[in-house]
Formats: C-alpha cells, sequence, structure tokens
C-alpha cells in the first residue's frame, strides 16, 4: 500500500542560498504548498527581493552559511518570524572549476567552508530545534557530482562526497527517531552555478524547478536519496556494481568525466569572480587564469 502523502501546509521551512537558483525555486514551490518560508543568503538584497516577489508571508534574512553564530541568527530569526522549525534545506554552495594542481589554497578552503561546514552547522542548529520535538526534515543540497569525482571539479566533487556521506550517518543515527533526512543529488542544472557546463550524453540539464518539484516529493513522502532526475538513480545504482574499470569507461562513453572540465571559461567569468568573493572571512584567492577583472589598462 502506497504511503500517505504529508501535509505541508502551515509548515516551516528556512532555505539557505535562497535568493536564486534552487534556493529560489524551492521557497516558491513551497509557498503554493502553503508551508511558511524563510530563506537565508548573504546578498540580503536579493533574498528581500526573492521574499518579495513570492509573496505568501516569505521572510529574508542575511546569512553566512560558514559563520555559525551567523547561522544561529538566521534560524532564530526565522522561528521568531514563522514559528518553530519543520524544514531545513542546506541549498547554499559554490563550484569553482580548473585543474587541481592550478586551484590556490584561498579557493579549496572557500569551497570546504561554504559547501561542507555551511551544511554541518545547519544539520547541527536544525537538530538543537528538531530533537526536543521528535520531528522535522533535513534536507541536504548534493549533488551527481557526490557519487562521482569528475575532473575539473576535484574539489567540488569532494565536498558533495562529504555532504553524501555525513548525511547517510545521520541519518543512521536518526534511525529511531521521526526525524527525517533527504540528500539531493541533481545532474547539471540550469543555473548561475552551472553556467558554461555542457551535458552528458543521454542525461539532459534539468531546471531548478524540476529540483524544487522533488524536494516537495521528498517531504510529502520522505526518502533519503532523492536523484534529480529520477532516472539517475538506476544509473548509479549499475555503476556502483561495476568494477572501477567498468564505471570509468561508461562515464568517458557518456562524456561525464568532460562535464566540468570542457567548460566555457569566458561565460563562467562572472559567475567564478562573484563566487571567489562568497565568503567573507577569507581574502579572495588568484583568480583562475583568464577570469581577471580588467584594470582598464
Amino acid at each position: 500500500m502506497a504511503k500517505q502523502p504529508r501535509i505541508l501546509v502551515g509548515q516551516v521551512a528556512a532555505i539557505t542560498g535562497g535568493a536564486r537558483g534552487i534556493g529560489k525555486a524551492t521557497a516558491q514551490a513551497f509557498v503554493r504548498e502553503g508551508m511558511k518560508v524563510a530563506i537565508g543568503d548573504l546578498d540580503l538584497a536579493a533574498a528581500q527581493a526573492t521574499a518579495d516577489e513570492l509573496g505568501g508571508g516569505t521572510v529574508a534574512f542575511e546569512l553566512n552559511v560558514t559563520d555559525r553564530e551567523s547561522f544561529e541568527r538566521f534560524a532564530a530569526a526565522a522561528e521568531d518570524a514563522l514559528g518553530p522549525l519543520d524544514v531545513l534545506v542546506n541549498n547554499a554552495g559554490i563550484m569553482q572549476l580548473g585543474p587541481f594542481a592550478d586551484e590556490d589554497d584561498a579557493t579549496a578552503r572557500r569551497m570546504v567552508d561554504i559547501n561542507v561546514h555551511g551544511v554541518l552547522h545547519g544539520m547541527k542548529i536544525a537538530l538543537d530545534r528538531f530533537r526536543p520535538r521528535n520531528r522535522g526534515h533535513l534536507v541536504n543540497v548534493a549533488s551527481s557530482a557526490g557519487k562521482a569525482g569528475y575532473p575539473g571539479g576535484a574539489t567540488y566533487s569532494g565536498t558533495k562526497h562529504f555532504v553524501v556521506g555525513v548525511s547517510e550517518a545521520v541519518r543512521g543515527e536518526l534511525r529511531d527517531t521521526a526525524i527525517e533526512v533527504s540528500c539531493v543529488m541533481p545532474v547539471v542544472v540550469r543555473t548561475e552555478l552551472a553556467t558554461g557546463l555542457g551535458e552528458a550524453r543521454g542525461v539532459k540539464s534539468i531546471r531548478p524547478e524540476d529540483v524544487a518539484a522533488e524536494i516537495v516529493s521528498a517531504l510529502k513522502v520522505p526518502r533519503f536519496d532523492v536523484f534529480v532526475p529520477r532516472s539517475v538513480g538506476p544509473i548509479n545504482q549499475v555503476a556502483g556494481i561495476l568494477p572501477r574499470s567498468g564505471r570509468e569507461f561508461v562515464a568517458r562513453a557518456l562524456k561525464a568525466d568532460q562535464i566540468l572540465s570542457n567548460i566555457d571559461t569566458s561565460a563562467r567569468r562572472e559567475y567564478e569572480l562573484r563566487a571567489a568573493r562568497s565568503e567573507p572571512g577569507l581574502e579572495p584567492g588568484a583568480e583562475p587564469k583568464g577570469l581577471t577583472e580588467s584594470t582598464g589598462s
């Protein structure tokens, strides 16, 4: 017998990186479901504009996910405005690309701080609120890169492997509770983060609204593995039983090994420059080759 979908009306959700992309699409989907939504973003003006656009009582707050105190303030402000937190979507993340040997330490640290520590902060802060009530749903946005290593995005792939692993472990720790954990693993999503990327054979890029729809689905009928599109799930299952040589052959045949390495760097220039300034606690590292802003000389 199929599980009865949960009713989401009235639930309170907080979304990190909610001003644009997957975060914005998810907030919009939640509002349509009758949920109360708080979006947090480093760009407060953009977050407020998104909240105003979405309506439905959506609120926006400044959030630096790498700063535990900033995340605590965000969660407290969301609850003060909307009520006890039912759902946290750890969506904030960046992806800076290039050969691993050429990557400067500041770039690597920035990705780890945002993609890893940002998720850890959110999970711990949400669980502090979920556990006393024995309910709640953690949604961690990882990537298909969390299941395989993609040349050209070594550190990014590593951070997403971490998100998958920590999500699995925490799910095990919460097995005897009513708290749910979902790990979202989309293919290339047509957002600013994916500007200049190609596509694998037979796996088309998707819209942020597609990811948002699957997150809503996972809240209604909880599941851990949230592949987007769902067809990627069976592909991962088959790949998982192949020897390494077989997996690598399939990746080459699908050109999946070129997605993060064979890119249009000029198209990515604006995103890479913004990502390089997305962690206020760090000085920008060396700009990726070909991405340095013009000095006019």
